[in-house]
């Protein structure tokens, strides 16, 4: 339930009288709800622990080619030109290799982590709207990307989006186990 600022304000600019009449706002802060809300802090755990495991690799592999590179520094003296050239060629398309698994792997994690907080915002836009509708409120903005500057805290309902959040979909819920089924001939 976002909508463009612009369109928000010059609705509130053409009808002035309606505005402070009966008009009722709120914003809610779904940076602070995403941090607060169960599921997006199992989230924030998972992409981390997926990002930990990556950079060990990357540091790994790095490491890798750093010894390497002395070693062929140290080394190259005593091999033919030939040798060298082949060995520094080859150490050479390994970094390029490791600096493509990087770049890849630094892609995957933006994508996997977009995913993850997609699926969450998917869910807390009808949450907004019934909080939105059980309320009165008119308009419902997003503290950040509405570039609002100050609201009073009264007319924040993120602590309220966080509750029912929480409430709907609790994070670590396992899907209950289904009994087996026993039939009267003794079979499943």
């Amino acid at each position: 339930m976002r909508i463009v600022p612009s369109l928000a304000l010059s609705a509130l600019l053409t009808f002035p009288s309606v505005a402070r009449a009966d008009l009722k706002l709120g914003y809610v802060d779904l940076q602070r709800a995403l941090q607060e809300v169960n599921e997006g802090k199992d989230a924030k755990a998972r992409l981390k622990a997926d990002a930990d495991k990556v950079k060990r690799e990357l540091e790994a592999e790095q490491k890798k080619l750093t010894d390497d590179k002395l070693v062929l520094d140290k080394q190259g003296s005593m091999m033919s030109e030939e040798v060298r050239t082949q060995k520094f060629t080859e150490w050479q398309r390994r970094l390029l290799e490791a600096s493509q698994r990087a770049d890849k792997s630094q892609r995957e994690l933006a994508e996997k982590e977009r995913v993850e907080l997609r699926k969450i915002f998917d869910k807390m836009d009808p949450i907004i709207a019934g909080i939105a509708q059980r309320d009165g409120l008119a308009m419902v903005f997003e503290k950040t990307d509405s570039g609002l500057v100050y609201a009073p805290s009264s007319m924040d309902v993120t602590g309220e989006l966080v509750r029912q959040y929480n409430e709907k979909f609790p994070a670590g819920r396992k899907p209950a186990a289904v009994a087996p089924v026993v039939l009267k001939d003794g079979g499943p």
